[in-house]
């Protein structure tokens, strides 16, 4: 899994669960299941596990919440084995204007990441206020740009269609753990509003 350069992110919608699947890259298109994962909605501490297929037989990573409510509050990622991965946080302040995230790597170091376009995300955050209208999904692309402290670019997220939440994860750095950045992407849509 360490050698992908790409990967795809599918939410499926259900009703108590937000599910996703992940697929390594085939030429631009999903390929083979590499990650299936399950979020249980209105959940005071967030605890969601990253399992390797749709059977949930082995755990790939976890991520969960260092605190129960907390606007700038961090998420820690684990292997298998609960032993650290890295750990990733919105940044609530920098967020007002285009949502920021932070993802650090243990024994690797840290990256930024802000939504790319400033239209966008101003737009996403008005979307939200709209009655009636803020219960549909977001119709728009949006995309993120996660970069390392000197400016160079560690991976992206993009979303690929306009109503469903589907994205292509392009990774460029190879020293980021996938795991972490799974963890991450998949942050991007189930914690993105909070």
């Amino acid at each position: 899994m360490q050698g992908l350069g790409a990967f795809h992110v599918h939410q499926r919608i259900t009703m108590m669960i937000n599910r996703y699947e992940v697929f390594a890259d085939n030429a631009g298109e999903p390929g083979e299941l590499i990650a299936f994962v399950e979020q249980k909605r209105f959940k005071f501490k967030e605890q969601v596990t990253i399992y390797t297929d749709s059977t949930k037989s082995r755990v790939l990573a976890e991520f969960n919440a260092r605190k129960v409510i907390d606007l700038g509050g961090g998420y820690d990622v684990t292997d298998e084995q609960r032993r650290p991965i890295g750990f990733f946080r919105k940044d609530f302040g920098a967020s007002l204007g285009r949502s920021t995230w932070h993802v650090e790597q243990h024994g690797w170091g840290g990256a930024t990441g802000t939504e790319r376009s400033v239209p966008i995300a101003i737009f996403r955050r008005a979307w939200n206020f709209l009655p009636f209208v803020n219960d549909l999904p977001f119709p728009f692309r949006y995309h993120f740009d996660f970069t390392a402290p000197n400016g160079a670019p560690v991976f992206t997220v993009d979303k690929k269609t306009w109503v469903r939440d589907q994205y292509l994860v392009v990774l460029q750095d190879p020293g980021i753990d996938r795991r972490l950045v799974i963890a991450q992407a998949v942050a991007l849509d189930a914690l993105q509003s909070r």
